[in-house]
């Protein structure tokens, strides 16, 4: 801690610069304005308190030793900070993007002044790095006669990839779409995370020995035991991509898809890959069911395609502005966060619920259309194509989570309707019928401590062992699973990965 003082110093916390709306909405580049070294990082570095107790290392699920890096910041020593960032998680770049920071949330200073800029400070190390040609491949020292095959691309089965590749195992990483990433590819917008930052990570893993096979789907182009047999160990790491549905009435009409079949055709088009389900929000009256980050990701990117409106539904109140009582620090608290996209435009209804789709004038005459003005060029449409959505205001209620008020039914318009209401549990149709493993009450992959399927040889981790989750908790998960895998592979001798975290041992500062 080179300023105990620091803190007291520098009390205001100082945010990116985004680019003007006007201009960001026509592309899709990154939003911000400013990314890398500023004039003001090492400032910002230096309001780490350097607590005795670092409870922002407790929120982090990868155990980053954020108070070491922060001063490393401070001091502008962006070699060892990247060496020391780097020990404990593999993708900075899309941690320091993406993640929500649950370290900031627990961060001791947050409890009187705006959290330290950890989020920030990790990715300007890790840019830096890259800038300054510290990023090398790391290939292992020596090889040894064992075999991995890694099952999707995502950010558990790289960082678990990568894990493996570097204690000497030969690695093969299948992934189902034409390139690597899994949802950082295709389901994160590119004005979120630029892929050009995963392309260089992949380059550099490639380097390491680590191999890939992309349109290679296991369970249809390689049975699942015929890869079991192939491989020494087996890592499954196919995310929870089995989308919530809406049991409403309507729900057959044409024009209501799932977020995940819309967003990664957005990306498919910026790069100039064939679209698979060829969804577009132009000129449309757009709806998104579901007001999570995934909501955000289709506002934000039907605006850009050209949306005449978007409204985006979300069941429950809008969050409050400070920390409630009942999420005390150093849990994450779920506060009101307004996304970049967010800024951009569309209408946020909160406490809403969909009653049924509206696909006919006969429907849309038993009810009134809500804001005239976002309804002009609104046809009902007697071909089976959505043409709207009655929607109703909810409130707690005595005997359930919400209660529909009477009176408040309206209509809205909706060419478009994307559902983004959360994921059920993974894929694993092809699985069980080829390599029966055990699933959870959930759906989800059921392993051990040790991250160990009911087969042996065959292990789990990130969303389809733990359930939708974030981006961080995939990563510590690929990590822990490759420690796992090693010692399963390499019982006789001592591992060169970290002891595995025990899955029953980690924090739980969020809800699974």
């Amino acid at each position: 801690m080179g300023d105990p003082r620091g803190f007291l110093k520098v009390r205001t916390r100082r945010e990116l610069a985004e680019r003007p709306i006007e201009e960001r909405i026509k592309d899709w580049f990154d939003v911000h304005a400013e990314s890398g070294l500023q004039p003001w990082t090492r400032e910002q570095a230096a309001r780490c308190m350097d607590c005795g107790t670092p409870f922002c290392m407790t929120g982090c699920p990868l155990g980053n030793v954020i108070p070491e890096f922060n001063d490393l910041v401070r001091q502008g020593k962006w070699e060892d900070a990247y060496n020391r960032l780097s020990q404990t998680n593999n993708f900075p770049e899309v941690t320091g993007r993406i993640c929500p920071a649950l370290c900031e949330q627990a961060c001791v200073l947050g409890i009187h002044q705006p959290p330290t800029m950890i989020k920030n400070d990790e990715c300007t190390i890790i840019d830096q790095a890259w800038d300054l040609d510290y990023v090398k491949p790391l290939p292992p020292q020596r090889l040894t006669d064992q075999t991995v095959a890694v099952v999707g691309s995502g950010p558990a089965g790289l960082a678990a990839a990568q894990q493996l590749t570097r204690a000497g195992h030969t690695v093969v990483v299948y992934e189902k779409d034409d390139a690597i990433g899994g949802l950082m590819r295709y389901g994160i917008p590119n004005f979120k995370l630029e892929k050009g930052l995963l392309d260089r990570r992949v380059e550099q893993m490639e380097a390491e020995g680590t191999r890939f096979r992309t349109n290679v789907e296991i369970g249809k182009d390689i049975s699942w035991d015929e890869l079991r047999d192939r491989y020494d160990a087996v890592v499954v790491a196919i995310g929870s991509r089995v989308p919530r549905d809406m049991k409403i009435p309507g729900r057959e009409l044409d024009g209501i898809h799932f977020a995940l079949d819309f967003l990664p055709d957005a990306t498919r088009r910026v790069f100039g890959v064939k679209p698979v389900n060829d969804i577009t929000a132009k000129d449309k009256h757009v709806v998104v069911i579901g007001g999570g980050d995934t909501g955000s990701d289709c506002l934000g990117t039907s605006i850009r395609q050209g949306a005449k409106s978007v409204t985006v539904l979300q069941i429950m109140p809008k969050e409050p502005e400070t920390r409630p009582a009942n999420q005390p620090w150093p849990t994450f608290a779920r506060t009101y966060q307004k996304t970049t996209s967010m800024a951009e435009g569309g209408t946020y209804l909160y406490s809403t619920d969909s009653v049924n789709f509206v696909g006919s004038e006969e429907e849309q005459s038993k009810v009134t259309i809500e804001n005239s003005a976002t309804a002009e060029g609104f046809v009902a449409d007697e071909h089976g194509h959505v043409t709207g959505l009655k929607i109703v205001n909810v409130a707690p209620g005595e005997n359930g989570p919400f209660t529909r008020q009477p009176g408040t039914e309206r209509v809205i318009p909706a060419d478009l309707v994307l559902i983004s209401v959360g994921f059920l549990h993974p894929d694993t149709t092809t699985l069980v019928d080829q390599l029966p493993v055990e699933l959870d009450k959930r759906g989800n992959i059921a392993r051990n401590d040790n991250f160990a399927t009911s087969q042996d040889g065959v292990f789990v981790c990130g969303d389809a062992g733990r359930g939708q989750s974030l981006v961080v908790w995939a990563i510590a998960e690929g990590r822990s699973c490759a420690a796992a895998v090693d010692e399963y592979l390499s019982s006789e001798k001592t591992s060169e990965l970290p002891a595995p975290i025990k899955a029953s041992d980690r924090p739980m500062m969020l809800p699974r």
